[in-house]
């Protein structure tokens, strides 16, 4: 399997393709819209509407917003598997599905469907962080890289054959938002390079090599929770990686505070959770090294550099974050 070559081209075969895809967050929405342009889109299928924000009120997916806006049918079955939403599938008649963080597993009878299949655009480097949570993933560990694959789907986690992958740096200040914001074009335009040839029969599946897979777990929201016996590098790459959501924090009074940003600091040393003074600013010590606050929230209130709030929280300096 090539990297496949991101450019403009004619795609005769893919503009008369019957599509449906499935996917529900931002990171979907640019492969949506390279279909919506260049295919055939009959259907989309996307997570029913959830409670969000402090009202609870609800919400629709990014994906349904853009598919009502171009006039296409959708469905949001808790379940694919339920009997309406199977059946929905089966009258729109695909050719091909296209999956980018739907939230569910395909069973047998949806990847069947399609005579080319169900493709999925997902966002590392497979078989390295398959899973819910591959952008968290990867900063989390510190990788270098990661990026877009392309895979044709099959019964298990991100276990299908791969077709095609396209490569993305990680940034030293990237945090989840950021990279997943890169990936979901480079996915887009990785997905309009390699339909074309995949439709032609020339593409072959390449299958994956167990003994490289990682996984990447869904991400709760107890995940943020700050634990400083870590050293502060990780805890410096776990913050960005948990940014937007979760998000990091840590316990101060009994109350949770909001880590924003952060990064490591050199020449402090104290016991694991220590809030200690620098000469300018305020840093926690670690298992390994202290980790310097740039900004944090407190709870009830607004974010604010770390500096602020340290000079304005009687006790703060000298107390310990749990």
């Amino acid at each position: 399997m090539q990297e496949a070559v991101l450019e403009c081209r004619a795609m005769p075969s893919l503009q008369t393709t019957r599509v449906v895809f499935m996917g529900t967050p931002q990171f979907a929405v640019p492969s949506l819209r390279a279909l919506l342009e260049h295919a055939r889109v009959v259907g989309v299928a996307t997570q029913p509407d959830r409670p969000a924000g402090r009202g609870q009120q609800l919400g629709e997916s990014p994906v349904k917003q853009v598919a009502q806006a171009a006039g296409v049918p959708v469905i949001q079955p808790e379940k694919l598997r339920e009997p309406e939403a199977l059946a929905q599938l089966k009258a729109w008649q695909p050719d091909l599905i296209v999956v980018a963080a739907f939230g569910q597993i395909l069973k047998p009878a949806v990847l069947d469907l399609p005579p080319f299949g169900c493709l999925n655009v997902h966002a590392s480097l497979l078989p390295r962080w398959r899973g819910a949570a591959p952008v968290a993933a990867a900063i989390a560990a510190g990788d270098s890289e990661t990026g877009v694959t392309l895979m044709r789907m099959d019964t298990g986690l991100d276990t299908g054959p791969l077709l095609a992958k396209s490569i993305e740096p990680i940034q030293p200040d990237d945090t989840t938002g950021t990279l997943t914001a890169r990936l979901a074009q480079r996915g887009a335009d990785l997905l309009l390079a390699a339909l074309p040839t995949y439709l032609a029969g020339e593409l072959e599946p390449q299958p994956q090599d167990e003994a490289l897979a990682t996984y990447a777990p869904q991400l709760r929201r107890e995940d943020g929770h700050l634990d400083f016996t870590r050293s502060a590098v990780e805890l410096e790459r776990r913050v960005r990686a948990l940014t937007p959501w979760p998000g990091a924090f840590a316990l101060w009074q009994g109350r949770p505070l909001k880590v924003l940003r952060a990064a490591p600091a050199e020449g402090v040393r104290g016991e694991p959770g220590e809030v200690l003074p620098l000469a300018s600013g305020v840093a926690v010590a670690c298992g390994d090294g202290a980790l310097r606050l740039l900004e944090v929230q407190p709870a009830g209130k607004r974010a604010m550099p770390a500096d602020d709030f340290a000079r304005g929280a009687r006790g703060f300096i000298g107390s310990r974050l749990e």
